[in-house]
């Protein structure tokens, strides 16, 4: 039975990508990219502070942000100021009278059901 993989080729399979001289990749340092955005964020503040009278968002990415984003942000601060306000606005003990209230106006549909092994 060995005979019949006598002829089959033994180790790894080589694919064609294998068989070519692979050449070094250089690997790049991140303080030149870091240093490269910074330096465009920079150029797109001064741009764009000079031309506007307005002040641009930009992201950490180095992206000035659109009308579209800015009035969503700030929508989005908004409403996070107002959840926080309501929920400062009453104490633990007037929620939980606020709660009672609101199960007491429930009908009885919405009780659950005594269950009594000894009737």
């Amino acid at each position: 039975m060995s005979d019949e993989y006598q002829h089959a080729a033994r180790g790894k399979l080589k694919l064609k990508s294998d068989s070519e001289i692979k050449k070094k990749k250089k690997k790049k340092s991140k303080d030149k990219d870091k240093e490269k955005l910074r330096e465009k964020v920079e150029k797109s503040l001064e741009q764009s502070g000079s031309g506007n009278g307005q002040q641009q968002q930009v992201k950490p990415t180095g992206r000035v942000l659109t009308k579209a984003e800015e009035s969503f942000k700030k929508m989005q601060e908004k409403m996070q100021k107002k959840r926080i306000m309501e929920k400062a606005s009453m104490t633990h003990k007037q929620r939980v009278e606020q709660f009672n209230q609101h199960l007491d106006g429930l009908t009885e549909h919405f009780d659950i059901p005594k269950v009594s092994w000894t009737k």
